[in-house]
Order: structure tokens, then sequence, then C-alpha cells
């Protein structure tokens, strides 16, 4: 096999989460380098997903050994201030549900940690919480 492509464990990611978003009533959701401008008291979501730690599963030459990639996704829920927290939850529980402890296209998914509120939201003007997982990928060098 050949080294995993980052870019298509990003893209199933995403792309689970741009299809829930979609569904009615439709959520614009951000993702990493993209020019966003949100419109007051409108919800929106941002998605973060980074890669960190990677180790040996197997030791060997560049075919025929293994190695983890471990990742995190960032998820930031924007709902409307001053409204209560019951929206930007209910859309957390969409979200948790999507990746809790699942396997997707070889990405294994964590148990979601939130949706976590936090105190100041940027940009603001926003009530913002967070839903965070990780994830790990096995690559078959």
């Amino acid at each position: 096999m050949a080294a995993a492509d980052l870019n298509e464990i990003r893209a199933v990611i995403e792309s689970r989460l741009s299809t829930e978003l979609a569904k009615a009533p439709p959520i614009p959701v951000v993702f990493h380098n993209m020019a966003y401008k949100p419109t007051p008291n409108k919800t929106w979501v941002q998605c973060l997903t980074t890669f960190g730690v990677n180790e040996y599963l197997s030791q060997g030459q560049t075919t025929g050994s293994d190695n983890r990639i471990v990742g995190l996704v960032v998820i930031s829920i924007f709902t409307a201030k001053g409204r209560g927290s019951g929206p930007n939850y209910d859309i957390g529980k969409r979200i948790r549900d999507l990746y809790n402890r699942v396997i997707v296209s070889g990405v294994y998914f964590d148990a979601p940690v939130g949706p976590e509120a936090l105190n100041f939201s940027a940009p603001e003007g926003y009530f913002q919480t967070q839903v965070r997982v990780t994830f790990e990928f096995i690559e078959e060098l």
C-alpha cells in the first residue's frame, strides 16, 4: 500500500459533517482556510481538522509496516446570543452522533467531548460551544 493521503482522511471527516448539516434547516459549515463572514444572529459551524502524533505500529522498511496517524477534529457551534443554549446543544448532539465511536472509511473516531460552552465567542456576539473528537487512521506502507 501507499502512504496515507491526509486530504482523503480530511474529506471523510468533513463530508460527513457537511452532509448532516445540509439537512433542513441547513447550517453553513466553514473549514480551514475558508473566508467566511457570518450573518448576525444566524447559526453556523466551524470545523478544524488537525493531524498530530503518529507512531510506528510495526518495524520494517518503507513497505510492509504500519503507522498510526492520530488527529483531532474541533467543531465550533455558533448560535445567537441571548436565546439560551438549547438550539446550540441540539446541533451538538447531532454532531456527537455523527462521530461517536464509529469507523468510517478506515477512520476510527473516539468518543466525543462536548458540546462544551466557551466563556468568550470568537467572533463576538454568539453563544459558542465546541465538540472535540480524536481520531486514528492506520497507515499501511
